[in-house]
């Protein structure tokens, strides 16, 4: 059993992994030198999702600041860093009607072309390697990162190259992460790793493997961060502490329906309200005490954004919170200036945001908050003007073909490439390319024969909060700013 250090003190605050390049390493460091100026427990989380999208076009815009490079040369493998800077660095910015340049895909891992999988491998190693570098370059507090558990293919280059950077903490939801505490003992012994992928119509799972010894006879022993596993029900939690699950699972991040991003489906009846979305009820509440039972620290996310919050969920026995949404609007956080400067202004003049849980958006099937906005792919007009595309492929879904091989596909890919792949049109109805709309949202849109995905924008449905965290005079604030307000009394008992 792998525990988290005695000596270590849990976090009383997680600042949330959010989107692509939204909880980017800016933010996380952010977060974690408040924590230390304020003498308080934080922990600063960078998002995994897209980072080998992020790396290359950070790299294309001319790596403003050098920051990319400087990781890269501090990456243990000097070969695949030369090589990432020569496939993709240009000193100058790339103009803004150029392409970025096409990257590896994650289905390449189920390629037969070892080329393919190495390549795919190296640059997903190497971008979760960088994030997390420079997180925690210049301070010793914690950094975690968070990955979703749908984006099987790149389960493992992912974690091992966060772990190469000596991650402090791994989190992981969108899906059931029983795989994951196993393959961090794998890792951190350098052990070869498997992981099962699911394929539609199969009744066994694919598999994926990832030696380490194939970047360097030499790679280290690692450290084995602490896993966090974020659920939203009392059944997955026994589950994961299960003789089923293969690793020891640190602690718990208890997800409600009102938070930001993916959400678990209901678990009970199957009802919509007036507006189309899911109602949650009694059986989507989880049982703390019960959860005590198991053991495990545990946090609360999901319209926890206030001390008030913060106080009832300590005192319900959990270790702290998790927030996400405050911290997607502070001022390091990686959401384009122009959309928070927006929102913001929207918040300040009606005090709320229209946030819609939508069952269709997302091509991983799960629930996923939207924020209604003018010129997003949250308007149907916006959405039903742009030409659909899969240029990326991040949220591909493995099937099994006619002819008994594996393919990939994804509801919101072109609806007749999707068919053809045997998949149900009724499935492409309002489902949205997050791949490239998160993208956009970050500032990182690709200019094609297409023209560029509208942006598309997540947030939690207690957007209100963010009401009470201090602004400057032109309505911004930082995440300094979220923390103080955030753990104001925590502060003053500090400093009483």
């Amino acid at each position: 059993m792998i525990s988290i250090e005695a000596d270590s003190q849990l976090p009383v605050l997680i600042q949330g992994g959010m989107g692509v390049g939204i909880s980017h390493w800016k933010l996380a460091r952010a977060v974690a030198l408040a924590g230390k100026k304020l003498d308080q427990p934080v922990l600063g989380v960078v998002s995994g999702t897209g980072v080998e999208l992020l790396l290359v076009r950070r790299l294309q815009d001319g790596d403003p600041g050098g920051h990319m490079q400087r990781a890269l040369a501090a990456f243990p493998y000097s070969e695949i860093s030369e090589q990432i800077i020569n496939d993709y660095y240009t000193d100058v910015k790339k103009p803004p009607t150029a392409r970025y340049r096409q990257t590896p895909r994650p289905s390449d891992l189920l390629s037969s072309n070892s080329e393919y999988r190495r390549a795919m491998n190296q640059l997903s190693v190497a971008a979760n390697f960088v994030e997390v570098y420079l997180a925690k370059e210049g301070h010793n507090r914690p950094i975690g990162i968070n990955h979703l558990e749908k984006i099987q293919l790149l389960a493992l280059p992912r974690l091992y190259g966060a772990m190469l950077a000596e991650v402090d903490y791994v989190l992981e939801g969108a899906g059931i992460p029983d795989q994951v505490p196993g393959v961090l003992d794998h890792f951190a012994n350098r052990e070869t790793a498997q992981y099962k992928i699911d394929v539609i119509g199969s009744k066994e799972r694919a598999e994926v493997t990832f030696d380490p010894r194939e970047l360097d006879e030499g790679s280290p022993t690692l450290k084995r961060p602490p896993f966090l596993a974020v659920i939203a029900s009392n059944l997955l939690a026994k589950v994961l502490v299960s003789n089923r699950v293969s690793g020891y699972v640190n602690g718990f991040i208890v997800e409600g329906p009102t938070a930001g991003g993916h959400n678990a489906p209901p678990r009970g009846k199957f009802q919509l309200n007036d507006r189309g979305e899911p109602i949650y009820g009694d059986k989507d509440v989880v049982d703390l005490e019960q959860l005590a039972t198991l053991d495990r620290p545990f946090w609360l996310a999901g319209s926890y954004g206030s001390p008030a919050r913060l106080a009832e969920a300590l005192a319900s026995g959990a270790t702290g919170i998790q927030v996400g949404t405050v911290f997607a609007l502070s001022e390091e956080s990686g959401m384009r200036s122009d959309i928070k400067e927006q929102l913001l202004r929207q918040l300040a003049d009606k005090g709320a945001l229209d946030i819609f849980t939508s069952l269709v958006a997302s091509p991983t099937g799960f629930p996923i908050k939207i924020v209604q906005e003018t010129g997003t792919l949250s308007e149907k007009e916006t959405y039903d003007d742009r030409k659909r595309r899969c240029t990326l492929g991040h949220l591909d879904q493995p099937y099994l073909t006619p002819k008994g091989t594996i393919g990939v596909r994804c509801p919101a890919e072109p609806v007749g490439a999707y068919v053809q792949k045997g998949g149900d049109i009724l499935k492409t109805k309002g489902s949205i390319c997050f791949c490239n709309g998160l993208l956009t949202t970050a500032g990182y849109p690709q200019q094609d024969k297409l023209g560029i995905e509208p942006p598309v924008i997540t947030l939690g449905d207690d957007v209100r909060s963010i009401q009470g965290v201090p602004k400057k005079e032109d309505g911004s604030y930082n995440a300094e700013d979220a923390i103080r307000y955030l753990l104001r009394d925590h502060i003053a008992d500090s400093t009483a």
